[in-house]
């Protein structure tokens, strides 16, 4: 219950704060480039932070750095509810992706060590991952009727409870853990790495409105990666990320297929309400409200994902499950043109059901195939997998999209493109995380 009510905060928290973002700029009498940092104040810090999280968890106690996220969460949303003007709101927000980067990844460690047999683990990690689609489905009804009868500021403090719930509930029931195993923190790679992950998100972030900019965040993103690869090669096990986590097969095939996972569906959440409202077919809230059966039954088919892999194998649900999300953005794509929503709900449905095969057991697989005194840099690297995904996904198929004049046509080539990667991710993540298998059953 601790470790869903976190996710659960985290995700309800970034879709309302989007639904805010015009009676925020009323209120305070702002231009859009202010509001664009609410949102990207959130996204750069936890971009930044996200394996300083992982290491943080593994080095200093997974229950103390999840607890220590949560409050700062918290702390962020009540800053935010009770902001006079536009700075402490924005840094509220970078509060609140601190609070993030420490919570999430410190989350999914604990599931790793607390659940030691594969089968609890797979279970726990459904219901953790139906907590993503049970955020999706509720918040638009929930941040709309917030909005409506209580003002912008409640969206920030609705949050509050839970986050109260969350830090008693972690204090009484989750067990402390820590492996150092001769790591420590290292400054060098931590600016490497917050380098390499804050220009990546700076580069989406302005790509479509500064594309000088946007380029030279992409290769000052480059060149820190590449600084980090060959600082993390000298310092060998005591590195901040072992580079010998990514010599486990089935670890690097759950991250190509979580990066194309949210690739394709990030990109799918952004342009298809965009294109419904441009074409008039359906307003903001009828758009909200045309997504739901998607993240309905994202949280069904996630809550079975421990059964399905023990009946149909992990590869299966996983690459399985991705591939499906793939299917169903081309869905959309071919009925693009079409004058009703009906033929795209199929598409958003077949992703729903995929999305639900996909997320828990993925988790599964990255923080299963590495021992568990690594399982927090795993879950922060998987993390850096999903947000690295999302944020070219936005960026490479809002570019598609822009490409064409008409939407209809935009969408199509989009959906397309989206889908293609998608699936030719889950098929290189099938032959990757069956060799781990294998390797894994021959060493047993």
């Amino acid at each position: 219950m601790a470790l869903c009510l976190a996710v659960l905060v985290a995700q309800i928290d970034t879709a309302v704060v989007n639904l805010g973002m015009d009676p925020i700029a009323a209120y305070f009498k702002t231009d859009v480039r202010a509001m664009q940092w609410v949102a990207d104040a959130y996204n750069l810090v936890y971009a930044i932070m996200l394996l300083t999280g992982g290491l943080l968890a593994d080095l200093l106690g997974r229950k103390k750095i999840f607890v220590t996220g949560a409050a700062l969460f918290t702390a962020a949303s009540v800053l935010c509810g009770c902001a006079a003007s536009m700075a402490p709101l924005i840094a509220g927000r970078a509060l609140a992706g601190m609070g993030a980067a420490l919570m999430i990844p410190a989350s999914l460690a604990i599931l790793r060590v607390v659940w030691h047999d594969e089968a609890g683990r797979a279970r726990a990690l459904g219901i953790w991952a139906g907590c993503n689609g049970l955020a999706f489905a509720i918040a638009p009804a929930l941040g709309g009727l917030a909005i409506e009868w209580l003002g912008w500021r409640s969206i920030f403090f609705l949050v509050v409870p839970v986050g109260v719930g969350t830090i008693a509930l972690a204090l009484r029931a989750v067990p402390e853990s820590s492996d150092r195993q001769g790591r420590r923190f290292d400054f060098a790679a931590q600016a490497l790495s917050a380098a390499a992950l804050g220009m990546l998100a700076l580069s989406a972030i302005e790509a479509s409105r500064n594309h000088t900019l946007a380029g030279y965040a992409l290769a000052a993103s480059i060149l820190a990666g590449a600084g980090f690869i060959r600082v993390e090669a000298v310092r060998g096990s005591a590195a901040m990320v072992p580079l010998d986590i990514f010599r486990q097969p089935a670890f690097r095939g759950a991250l190509a297929a979580t990066a194309g996972m949210t690739f394709g569906m990030y990109g799918l959440l952004f342009l298809l309400p965009m294109t419904w409202q441009a074409r008039h077919t359906l307003d903001a809230m009828q758009a909200g409200l045309a997504l739901m059966p998607m993240a309905l039954i994202f949280v069904l088919v996630s809550s079975w994902t421990g059964r399905l892999a023990e009946i149909m194998g992990t590869p299966v649900l996983t690459c399985g499950g991705v591939a499906l999300i793939g299917g169903g953005l081309l869905a959309v794509g071919a009925a693009a043109s079409s004058t009703t929503v009906l033929p795209a709900e199929a598409g958003l449905l077949a992703a729903g059901i995929g999305m639900g095969l996909a997320t828990g057991p993925l988790m599964g697989v990255a923080i299963g195939a590495v021992p568990a005194a690594q399982s927090g840099i795993a879950s922060a690297l998987i993390n850096v997998a999903r947000m690295a995904g999302a944020t070219l996904g936005v960026a490479a198929l809002g570019a598609i999209y822009a490409v064409e004049a008409d939407a209809t046509h935009g969408l199509r080539l989009a959906m397309y493109a989206g889908g293609g990667v998608q699936i030719a991710c889950a098929l290189a993540a099938w032959s990757a995380i069956r060799a781990g298998r294998a390797a894994r059953r021959r060493a047993i």
